[in-house]
């Protein structure tokens, strides 16, 4: 902003001296006919100018400010057990964009513009499109779609809303707006295309099919309105691939479909999305795969695992088979066919397409949640012990899903958070998983509480992390 504010004058200076003249030559003619400015009234005029569309959508698009309070660690371990830094509390900010989808001041914006705010350890502001500015609160906050509904509280007053619409058949090729607030400069608004559509294997949330744009989003667009030539919304802006930082016409946002479902759940009274799940793991079928198969061209996850007793195993799908589509959605890899399950309603009975052997078929699966089993046993470590202040629960497909881990790894015990304790000055990370204390292998919360009870000063421990087993010996 403060190089912007330079530029001005200089700005100004440089239109004045373009044409010395002008002033005197626009006052000689003072019956010069001015142009007539005509709104377009139909999809192929309207081409020539988005204007109509900017009028409708631009009301219900807002600014998203937060102020969140974190912790800095200053020097995380990887070595294990070698010590570690504390670090103090400190206020960060945050500047993105949202959309109103109700007319009582139900917001939708990106996770990320709020995370951390949501324990009580910062504000949120929302300032409307008239200037006019609102404390929010958070009704569900869902990190793995990096989506988050946010309500400010009107005192009754209804305010201009954008309809999601997730009935849109959107085409590569069809035209966009991409709506928010890109480096604070105020509502702005960016005109291009849907480059491609179903794109998987991008961006940070594990749950996610995105729309990818070449309209120009940029810091502050996250969380705003992408918008079809109807006003509506269709997607919500999310993030960028870019080296400079600044767009270069690589952009993602999220489905209407996503949104309309996280909007669902918070206007329900729920505190999460819950999302049927597959219960397979698998590969993308490659060129060699798909030769080996039988197959003319590449397509489709090869199943190399099943989860007993899922969904998709009381389906009868097993190991070897290819998943072609589901719902009628192409898969080719394990993020398209979560994303294909997971939009559904608990409940639903979804086609799946399939290639067993030389011969392609359909069959029919039940979407259905995660099972919770065993149970999470959620607890804070105490005691003198490496573990004091960790958190940590028994893995099961319903915690897998909600942390964004795989539920694969095998029965284990996981560390979801680290707070004031022991376990935060030795290096324990959320995410990483217990698997021995002193020669005993732990598989479960009780395993750990056991195998750490009256161990005295001298403990020898394995954790995995990333998928590397690490083994530290150390005294307390």
């Amino acid at each position: 902003m403060r190089h912007l504010r330079a530029l001005l004058p200089v700005l100004v200076l440089l239109t004045a001296c373009s044409n010395p003249t002008g002033q005197s030559q626009a006052q000689s003619i003072p019956d010069m006919p001015q142009p007539t400015r005509r709104v377009p009234s139909d999809a192929a005029t309207m081409k020539m100018s988005f204007a109509p569309v900017v009028k409708k959508a631009a009301p219900a698009v807002v600014n998203v400010a937060s102020r969140r309070i974190v912790r800095q660690r200053v020097d995380p371990f990887w070595d294990f057990f070698m010590g570690g830094g504390g670090g103090g509390a400190q206020v960060q900010g945050s500047l993105g964009s949202g959309a109103i989808v109700r007319a009582d001041g139900v917001i939708i914006t990106n996770h990320h513009n709020i995370e951390g705010i949501v324990e009580g350890k910062g504000d949120i502001t929302v300032q409307l499109a008239d200037r006019r500015e609102f404390p929010a609160t958070v009704l569900l906050d869902d990190p793995r779609a990096d989506l988050a509904v946010l309500k400010i509280d009107t005192k009754g007053e209804k305010l201009p809303v954008m309809a999601i619409d997730d009935q849109e058949q959107l085409e590569v090729g069809d035209l966009v707006l991409a709506m928010g607030n890109p480096f604070g400069v105020g509502q702005t608004v960016t005109n291009g295309i849907v480059s491609a559509l179903a794109r998987t294997d991008v961006g940070a949330a594990d749950f996610g099919s995105y729309i990818q744009t070449d309209a120009a989003i940029n810091p502050g667009n996250s969380g705003g309105p992408l918008v079809d030539m109807d006003g509506d919304l269709v997607g919500i802006n999310t993030f960028i691939i870019s080296r400079s930082g600044s767009s270069s016409g690589v952009g993602f946002a999220i489905p209407a479909r996503v949104v309309r479902q996280v909007v669902g759940a918070a206007l329900g009274g729920g505190h999460s999305v819950v999302r049927p799940w597959l219960g397979v793991k698998g590969q993308p079928v490659t060129g060699e795969i798909a030769r080996s198969l039988g197959m003319a061209t590449p397509r489709g996850v090869l199943v190399a695992q099943v989860y007993p007793s899922s969904s998709a195993d009381r389906a009868g799908l097993k190991e070897g088979d290819v998943i072609l589509a589901i719902d009628g959605q192409a898969v080719n890899d394990e993020g398209a066919g979560a994303f294909a399950i997971g939009t559904h309603k608990v409940g639903d009975r979804v086609p799946m397409q399939i290639r067993r052997g030389e011969r392609e078929q359909t069959i029919t699966v039940r979407a259905e949640a995660p099972p919770e089993t065993p149970a999470r046993d959620e607890r804070t470590l105490k005691g003198a012990t490496p573990f004091n202040g960790a958190t940590v629960i028994n893995l099961s497909p319903a915690a897998a899903q909600d942390l964004g881990v795989d539920p694969f790894a095998g029965r284990g015990v996981l560390v979801t958070a680290i707070g004031p304790g022991y376990a935060a000055n030795v290096g324990l990370q959320a995410g990483d998983f217990i698997r021995e204390v002193n020669g005993r292998t732990v598989n479960t919360v009780a395993d750990l509480v056991a195998a750490s009870t009256g161990q005295g000063r001298n403990w020898v421990v394995t954790i995995e992390r990333n998928g590397q087993r690490i083994t530290a010996r150390f005294s307390g």
